[in-house]
């Protein structure tokens, strides 16, 4: 595919993302019926695609439409490009562009690509840092490998990933998160990462798991662990008698095959078989995602004032039940990839009001201005 057939489809896969067709889904659709489109096309029109969904209202108003065209005509804008360059007309490239697909004069919140209705809670949550979160939010996140310490060290790490052309440096947000600045699309088929020496984490979700008070031969429960990234970050640091769980039992599905990949015990348990007394139990509860709007830009607009609520109610029954399972004297984790109060400190504050046993040790709140996704944690002893 030539540089402007690859703008095309993705003007093509962002007016079903417009209409209201999850990205995803439109991506995978498109790419089933493009059998033509290599893997080096597919990857073009998904960072086009992500570019576009990271930006929609900045693009939208340089672009002077919010269709799928006027997104990409915003975007290549945005990104310093002539559209004319693309938009030829030629071959199976865009039309070229007309007189009156002209930028149109944008609001601040436009221009930071923050929903209206959100604003206040964001500029209460990230106080003088709002501006400049959302401005990092515009931008893809970096991509991070955690180096599996009971393979390998850092430097070792580092060695096996260059032979393969994969080039990382170390990142100050935990000591074994890499951030790969060369060769990211490699680590899939790499020697590295099909041994276990390495893992897809963001640094953050790294930093919330070393900071927590973890010791040989504790009883750990994961309890809300998703694909299990945690739990195998978890057991890389301390060999702890390790339980992971989800009220979704398809989402562990993969959790066994990479556990024993990276040469760690991890068990998966049912939400009937859970059995309380554990020295640690972290809940990475359901958020907004507002953290990792960079990674998953969708989210940002999909979200409304009733999932945010609904969302909320959400983190107090994990936040219940997670305390259920926390042996007498026991920590209690409470974990979201949200930059919003109500997610995080109020959360806690709420919890802790119907829940005299607990007591706040301390919180870690992070965001992409420290490297990573934004990120909370609250660390609680009951």
């Amino acid at each position: 595919m030539t540089p402007g057939a690859r703008v095309a489809a993705a003007i093509a896969v962002l007016d079903r993302i417009v209409a209201g067709e999850a990205a995803e889904k439109a991506l995978v659709n498109w790419a089933r019926s493009s059998r033509f489109a290599g893997s080096a096309d597919r990857a073009a029109v998904r960072d086009h695609v992500f570019d576009a969904l990271r930006r929609m209202r900045s693009a939208a108003a340089l672009g002077g439409a919010g269709t799928g065209r006027g997104l990409m005509l915003g975007v290549l804008r945005g990104q310093g490009v002539d559209p004319s360059t693309l938009f030829t007309g030629e071959g199976h490239a865009p039309a070229p562009v007309a007189s009156d697909e002209r930028p149109r004069p944008m609001t601040d919140l436009e221009a930071l690509d923050c929903p209206d209705w959100l604003a206040p809670q964001m500029r209460e949550s990230l106080g003088g840092n709002f501006a400049a979160v959302m401005q990092a939010m515009q931008a893809r996140a970096p991509v991070f490998l955690r180096v599996n310490l009971r393979k390998a060290t850092v430097p070792q790490a580092q060695t096996v990933l260059r032979a393969e052309g994969i080039e990382t440096h170390p990142h100050p947000l935990a000591t074994p998160a890499l951030e790969v600045v060369a060769g990211a699309r490699r680590i899939a088929g790499s020697a590295a990462y099909r041994e276990g020496l390495v893992e897809l984490q963001d640094a953050a979700s790294q930093a919330v798991v070393q900071a927590l008070p973890l010791a040989d031969g504790m009883r750990v429960l994961d309890y809300c662990a998703g694909g299990g990234g945690k739990s195998l970050a978890m057991a890389a640091l301390a060999r702890l008698d390790l339980s992971a769980h989800d009220v979704d039992p398809r989402r562990m599905v993969d959790l066994p095959a990479r556990a024993a990949r990276a040469g760690v015990p991890v068990r998966t348990v049912q939400t009937a078989a859970l059995a309380a007394g554990h020295d640690l139990v972290l809940a990475d509860a359901p958020c907004s995602g507002s953290g990792a709007w960079r990674r998953s830009p969708e989210a940002r607009w999909r979200l409304d004032a009733a999932r945010l609520s609904a969302l909320v109610a959400t983190q107090a029954a994990v936040l219940d039940a997670a305390a259920a399972q926390v042996a007498p004297g026991g920590w209690l984790a409470y974990a979201t990839c949200s930059v919003l109060e109500c997610e995080n400190g109020a959360a806690v504050a709420a919890f802790l009001a119907r829940s005299p046993r607990f007591r706040m040790q301390r919180d870690m709140r992070l965001t992409p201005l420290d490297g990573g996704d934004g990120f909370y944690l609250a660390l609680l002893r009951g």
